[in-house]
This record gives structure tokens, C-alpha cells and sequence, in this order.
């Protein structure tokens, strides 16, 4: 099993950036495909990133492409999520998991196995 621990939330006006964490202290990530997943008051949670275990492929939700970044460390046990421009619809709870399958349908909340705690984003505008 694996436990993801997200940090690096904060508040931030509009434009700025913010960088996320991800990490595990015991069992490492490096067998584990990692998803980004956000959730705002009221909302579904929706896919925003994933990075596959080998860290050779990224994917990203239409409404942060081009704007932010997943990237991985198997070495140092974490998964980032670098958010660029922020906007104020970005404003939500970030969550990180762990999908474990062989087969992996990366922008469904029901494929991942292992999920953090959350780390709260704010936009200001």
C-alpha cells in the first residue's frame, strides 16, 4: 500500500503560481501511476493531471493545459503539480493518488486506489 501526503497548498492571487507535493514516507511511488484530482464546494471532483509510473507520460485535463505541470521523482518519493496563472476557478481542494492496475483509465476518480488527504488551493482575484 501506498500513502500520499499532498503539501504546498496555499493562498495566492490571480496569475501567480504555486507548486504541490506529493509524497510517501514508506512505500514508494515508483510502481504507481499518480493522479492529480481537484474539488471545489459543491462540485464533483475532476481530473486535472497524471503522470505514469515510468514518469515517459503526462496528461491534463483541457481546463489546465498549458498552464500546469506534473512531474515525478521516483528516486525522491514525490509527485509535484506546478500551477501556473492561477485563476480563480483553479480554487479547490487538490488531491493525490496512487492507481496501482495494470490498466488505467486516468481520469477517473474510481481507477485510483490511494488518495491523500488534500491540500487546499485559493485564488484571489
Amino acid at each position: 500500500q501506498v500513502h500520499p501526503v499532498e503539501s504546498g497548498g496555499g493562498l495566492v492571487q490571480a496569475g501567480g503560481s504555486l507548486t504541490l507535493s506529493c509524497a510517501e514516507s514508506g512505500r514508494t511511488f515508483d510502481a504507481y501511476d499518480m493522479g492529480w484530482f481537484r474539488q471545489a464546494p459543491g462540485k464533483e471532483r475532476e481530473f486535472v493531471a497524471a503522470i505514469s509510473w515510468k514518469g515517459d507520460s503526462a496528461y491534463y485535463s483541457d481546463s489546465v493545459k498549458g498552464r500546469f505541470t506534473i512531474s515525478r521523482d521516483n528516486a525522491k518519493n514525490t509527485v509535484w503539480l506546478k500551477m501556473n496563472n492561477l485563476k480563480p476557478e483553479d480554487t479547490a481542494m487538490y488531491y493525490c493518488a496512487a492507481h496501482g492496475g495494470s490498466n488505467w483509465y486516468k481520469g477517473i476518480v474510481s481507477e485510483y486506489d490511494y488518495w491523500g488527504q488534500g491540500t487546499q488551493v485559493t485564488v484571489s482575484s
